[in-house]
């Protein structure tokens, strides 16, 4: 996504789009879904309890790229289980018991 983001931003600047505008706001667009994971991934490895719901809707959003893959056939399919593997595992551990308490989520936890 970040390489996305800089090649348009790189074709908004210099090269000739349609849009400009709109090539530099793609551009823009893409360099922050790139580090949306990022950001999450800090979050949980600092036990940030708002850094869930952005891990969580990271891996919903492989989902589709997972079966977009699989759709394509050949050499994509196994691209497509492995990050599709992987998001539902780490979906799974994200709302496991254990990882919602330790970020302070769940019943009977206080606000922090």
């Amino acid at each position: 996504l970040a390489g996305l983001g800089a090649y348009m931003l790189f074709v908004g600047i210099a090269g000739d789009p349609d849009s400009p505008q709109q090539a530099e706001t793609g551009g823009i667009t893409l360099f922050l879904l790139a580090a949306l994971p990022l950001v999450a991934a800090r979050g949980l490895r600092l036990g940030r309890r708002w850094s869930r719901g952005p891990a969580l809707i990271t891996q919903l959003m492989a989902l589709p790229v997972a079966w977009t893959l699989y759709s394509t056939g050949g050499a994509m399919i196994a691209a497509a289980v492995a990050l599709a593997a992987a998001a539902v595992a780490v979906s799974a551990l994200l709302v496991n018991p254990t990882a919602t308490e330790a970020l302070g989520i769940g019943p009977g936890e206080q606000a922090r």
